[in-house]
């Protein structure tokens, strides 16, 4: 018989369960890429949107007029314009607060929509729940550029389409987590949610060539392809997403539901498994098998299946009942401030480093996407370290110490040169989003499953959506200080980004003396029973 293939025996080594995991775990990161995909556009379209302005004088008149030079190559004049400054009314004076209200209404709009969509995403399934938000997202992202086309020109019809877009965005984070955290343990949940987080960098990326690439001929194409691109990914999220492993009917469900117990409920129990040589030795918690309360072994062991012993499913939890798991408070307050910093550099960064190193913006913007990248490696090193050591707030606490000066440092050595500015630029982009991903992801994931719920998984929804939507509320804050601020020097701004981080690391001071005192009290970890 002939040997099998390399490349045949690479994809047999790998167990069903493990292939459902690796789909999943692509599956949303392009789910969520496209979210950040469609966000990206009205950063891009802003230079078109306001143009280098002047009214127009006789001569410009004659350029749209039937009296034009040979061989002149007149400014085109935009539908519903008076002059060549953009798209009215961006057009005017004010076009910095109109544009600047865009992103607020957006934000802003965002930030409160999380707290209720987590409330939903517990009571509706995650799959349909999902694919209408991403439905209803590609349509509002396309429907902005729809303006282009149909010569639309009021303001408010460009913030309600971006308020409604905030809204509908907000179905995303709190699905694909829930979703994720389902399908992963916590053994290695830090490593692979740092590895996964980097969605937000590729969709900004994707976002950003797709729209460049119409912006100077049909900006509306800019808005209306990525809205097609989100409407596709949730079709795809509707035909393919699988929610939870016992969805796939595996084989512990199966004998679960073959053998039923009093009152229609089934009780089960983890055990150790006992080696040949008589000694006892604990299992890693992902590989654990569930074993009937009469001894008997199910036919395999590839999920943990814990369903209540009390009766049937558990009612979704309340708000408040969500706000009272230990340490969900504390990591929401954090991220208030953590993320003040990170959207501060999202949105403040290329124009800090025009005035510092004096580049054009196009060299600017491409330039200050090294922050993003080192917080891709930022979000990783977060998530291997918090494995490690167990610790995830003692993980957020350090990077957040150690972000602060790092911060001043970087205000300083950037005005000393380029090279400077690129190398602090990492530096600073791990240790800003570090924390900011391991918050949103792992930490989300655990409290969500913490073991005061006592096997109740209806809860990771609200609390991911209590979590990012109050750190929305920093991100919305945070470019609107900064702009105040801004005018009375770039020293100041900094400043204001140091003390946001001493805040984010003080809300963190309990539960760090709590994980430093007591290993594994602080997030939920090493409880006995979890969902897997």
């Amino acid at each position: 018989m002939a040997p099998l293939p390399a490349g045949i025996r690479f994809i047999i080594s790998f167990s069903r369960d493990q292939w459902y995991r690796a789909f999943i775990l692509v599956l949303t990161f392009l789910l969520y890429a496209s979210f950040h995909l469609s966000r990206k556009p009205i950063s891009i379209v802003k230079g078109e949107l306001h143009r280098y302005c002047a009214a127009l004088d006789e001569r410009d008149i004659e350029f749209h007029g039937q009296s034009q030079p040979a061989g002149a190559t007149p400014h085109p004049l935009l539908p519903g314009n008076t002059t060549d400054c953009g798209w009215a009314p961006f057009d005017r004076d004010n076009y910095q607060q109109l544009l600047g209200a865009l992103d607020y209404s957006f934000l802003c709009a965002y930030a409160v929509g999380m707290y209720l969509s987590g409330i939903l995403g517990e009571r509706l399934p995650i799959r349909c729940y999902l694919t209408c938000g991403m439905l209803a997202s590609g349509a509002f992202t396309a429907l902005f550029g729809l303006g282009y086309f149909y010569n639309i020109h009021s303001f408010g019809f460009y913030v309600v389409t971006q308020v409604m877009n905030g809204l509908v965005q907000t179905t995303g984070w709190p699905s694909v987590v829930t979703c994720l955290g389902n399908w992963f343990g916590k053994g290695r949940r830090g490593l692979i949610m740092g590895v996964w987080n980097s969605h937000t960098s590729v969709g900004n990326i994707l976002g950003s060539l797709i729209a460049g690439y119409w912006v100077s001929t049909c900006w509306g194409l800019s808005f209306v392809v990525p809205g097609v691109i989100v409407a596709a990914m949730g079709m795809l999220c509707f035909l393919f997403l699988i929610e939870h492993p016992k969805d796939i009917a595996c084989s512990s469900t199966l004998v679960a539901q073959a053998r039923g117990s009093e009152n229609g409920t089934h009780r089960f129990r983890l055990q150790k498994q006992v080696p040949a040589d008589g000694k006892t030795k604990p299992l890693d918690p992902e590989m654990q098998c569930l074993l009937l309360s009469d001894g008997t072994r199910s036919a395999h062991q590839n999920h943990i299946i814990v369903l209540p012993a009390d009766g049937g499913g558990m009612a979704a939890i309340s708000f408040t009942g969500a706000l009272r798991i230990p340490g969900v408070i504390e990591f929401s307050l954090c991220l208030l401030f953590a993320k003040l910093v990170s959207y501060t550099f999202l949105f403040w960064l290329p124009l800090y480093i025009t005035s510092v190193d004096h580049l054009d913006a196009r060299k600017a913007g491409e330039l200050s996407t090294l922050f993003d990248v080192g917080g891709i490696f930022g979000g990783i090193l977060a998530g291997v370290i918090s494995d490690r050591l167990e610790k995830r707030a003692s993980t957020c606490g350090l990077m957040l110490l150690l972000a602060a000066p790092t911060l001043y440092i970087f205000s300083t050595i950037s005005k000393m040169g380029l090279e400077a500015t690129v190398a602090m630029l990492l530096l600073c982009g791990a240790l800003v989003s570090g924390p900011y991903a391991l918050i949103t992801t792992a930490v989300s994931a655990d409290l969500g499953t913490h073991k005061s719920l006592k096997g109740n998984s209806h809860a990771l929804a609200t609390v991911t959506a209590i979590i990012d939507g109050t750190g929305s509320v920093g991100a919305a804050l945070g470019p609107l200080l900064a702009g105040l601020i801004s005018p009375s020097g770039w020293n100041n701004v900094f400043y204001m980004l140091m003390f946001a981080d001493a805040c984010a690391l003080l809300f963190l001071i309990r539960l760090i003396h709590r994980e430093l005192s007591c290993p594994g009290s602080a997030t939920g970890d090493q409880m006995p029973f979890k969902e897997h």
